[in-house]
């Protein structure tokens, strides 16, 4: 059994593709739960009054408890052994389901993250292949020839110089999740901090070569938003001073050396220095050259 748990807060319509794209699964073991957090529109809780699935609850947080603090809702809500942070706003291709359950079987022991294959969508659900991107799965993401399993320092320096994941789409071991927890004040690279300390404390990721995801990049959601003034790289830089003191205790130099460096966080920055200059937003265009220019 897969746990999809789907924190939410954007637009109505893509929740409900995001939905019907889990219920379009072909192996049907799986439950999803929609926590909503506190999203001002009346009309999602009516569509899940109205949606007769036994298998989808929707839950409504008494207040907006933000991103970082939704996710911990989440993970107290679970119940099984594995679960996905399903985005709001992005699909699983049909066949998920099915390619995460046989990989956690056939998983050697220490495997407690599946990263299937990604492909990227716009906001209309074409396919996409932004710059980000090419450069995440041509520079950044490890070769594979078929399952690949990584693990400590490599599974770190792996990220750290780019994380070439995609959040939504991985599947996690709930319990060594509950062990870690979330890092407060990073709620832009929450994924990039669990990964890290998830391979600090021992845990492995399988990766996969199967396409079964698509994760949409859009101009309204809030990475992208950050990412335009600039603020997700204040917060990435303060980041990556952390991850580099955690692995040097570690006694991991190579990761140390790639926290500190964060090639693919200051090759981004470059590519959105002209928009920034372009539209006059000066603050942040000295946001992003100093985050491009310094590796402390």
């Amino acid at each position: 059994m897969i746990e999809v748990f789907l924190p939410f807060w954007g637009d109505p319509a893509l929740l409900r593709a995001a939905v019907a794209s889990v219920q379009a699964q072909t192996d049907p073991d799986w439950t999803l739960v929609v926590v909503d957090d506190h999203y001002p529109d009346a009309s999602v809780a009516e569509f899940f009054a109205g949606l007769g699935d036994d298998r989808i609850t929707y839950v409504r947080n008494e207040t907006n408890l933000g991103i970082t603090d939704n996710y911990r809702r989440c993970l107290e809500l679970a119940s099984g052994e594995w679960m996905v942070f399903f985005g709001c706003d992005d699909l699983m291709l049909p066949t998920y389901v099915a390619t995460v359950k046989a990989a956690i079987a056939s998983a050697p022991a220490g495997v407690d993250i599946v990263s299937p294959g990604a492909k990227v969508i716009d906001g209309t659900g074409a396919d996409a292949d932004p710059l980000v991107d090419r450069v995440k799965q041509r520079l950044f993401a490890p070769r594979l020839a078929g399952p690949r399993v990584l693990a400590g320092e490599e599974l770190a320096v792996s990220v750290l110089r780019g994380n070439w994941t995609y959040w939504p789409s991985l599947a996690f071991r709930v319990e060594p999740v509950r062990r870690q927890g979330f890092i407060d004040g990073f709620p832009l690279v929450q994924d990039l901090a669990l990964l890290v300390d998830l391979a600090l404390a021992g845990s492995g990721m399988l990766v996969l070569p199967d396409v079964v995801f698509a994760y949409r990049r859009h101009a309204a959601s809030a990475s992208s938003t950050t990412v335009a003034d600039g603020g997700r790289f204040q917060g990435e830089r303060d980041y990556f001073a952390i991850a580099a003191e955690r692995c040097a205790r570690a006694g991991w130099p190579r990761a140390t050396r790639a926290a500190r460096v964060h090639l693919a966080s200051r090759l981004y920055a470059v590519t959105q220095l002209p928009g920034a200059l372009l539209a006059r937003s000066w603050g942040s265009a000295r946001t992003l050259t100093r985050h491009a220019v310094r590796t402390r």
